[in-house]
């Protein structure tokens, strides 16, 4: 008997299963490929800041990335690319290359450094979504990896600040996009009937441009005159993720491991003791009762008259 296997992933919201690219990308093989895993979001825990997702656990095996990943469902004969020949093999390696390298910059720019998205859209829901006090670090970790990584692979000579990759990155996104929708011409797949390997990651590169609610991007703009990438992204969440529901938020207390508890018990013992001593500093004789500049907390308020 098969050992289960268990897809650790952020979990999902605008319509789709995750909203993490990655993790959409494995999501998509299992259900192409019929691989049967049980999916556990990492949604309101501590691995929002300590997990690699997404991140297959079959056995003793532990699995990360998503290649690394899709060649282990292969191995236990989930292959949704057993039809495809030769020349199709090469050509699938070869766009994903291309999703790589002229895609992926734009998004990561698009969701996490465009200022208003990140303001408005990125970090809140990241945050929303990582337990106290993780949420302070969730979002601006990911931030810094996603601008860190747009540099590495973008700053080249004589482009060396984000402002200077902007025009280029995008202008590379908007060339793949044409390509992809290209290719995929009226086919509601890349390769036949099936969706194949190539299908799961263009699905995970275009589908949160597809869904999400940015409230500013050229290249959502731009993906949205490409009918049939569109069309793709919507046939594969009908056909394949109909069924699916996002899990509702569990109850704090029991995400909530011990060692967040002990940590939330602390900073309220220090947010007390810093209210004790700044109630008993106002109220000694050598301080002349005055409204201090910067508004007082709502518990000094109930314990102070009024002035």
């Amino acid at each position: 008997m098969a050992a289960a296997m268990e897809l650790r992933c952020w979990g999902g919201d605008w319509g789709l299963p995750s909203v993490h690219t990655e993790c959409l990308i494995v999501l998509a093989y299992a259900k192409f490929s019929g691989a049967k895993v049980t999916v556990s979001p990492i949604d309101w825990t501590w691995k929002t800041l300590t997990a690699t997702v997404p991140e297959l656990l079959c056995g003793d095996a532990v699995i990360q990335e998503p290649t690394h990943i899709l060649n282990f469902l292969r191995k236990q004969r989930f292959n949704a690319d057993y039809e495809l020949t030769a020349r199709q093999g090469a050509d699938t390696m070869a766009y994903i290359a291309l999703l790589e390298e002229k895609l992926r910059p734009a998004l990561l720019h698009t969701f996490w450094v465009d200022a208003e998205n990140y303001a408005h859209l990125t970090r809140p829901w990241f945050a929303s979504r990582s337990p106290f006090p993780l949420n302070f670090l969730v979002p601006s970790c990911h931030a810094n990896t996603a601008l860190s990584r747009i540099l590495l692979t973008k700053g080249e000579a004589p482009l060396h600040r984000i402002t200077e990759v902007e025009g280029k990155i995008y202008s590379d996104a908007k060339e793949c996009l044409n390509l992809l929708s290209y290719r995929l011409g009226t086919a509601n797949y890349f390769f036949g009937n099936s969706p194949t390997s190539l299908d799961a990651f263009v699905f995970g590169f275009v589908a949160p441009l597809h869904k999400a609610g940015l409230p500013s991007s050229p290249l959502q703009s731009h993906f949205r005159q490409l009918d049939n990438l569109m069309r793709f992204c919507d046939n594969i969440l009908a056909v394949y993720f109909s069924s699916d529901h996002p899990c509702p938020p569990p109850p704090v207390q029991e995400t909530m491991d011990a060692n967040l508890q002990k940590l939330t018990q602390l900073v309220n013992k220090e947010s007390n003791l810093i209210e004790k001593m700044d109630d008993n500093l106002r109220s000694s004789p050598q301080h002349k009762p005055h409204r201090p500049d910067p508004k007082p907390s709502l518990a000094s308020e109930k314990n102070s008259s009024p002035a």
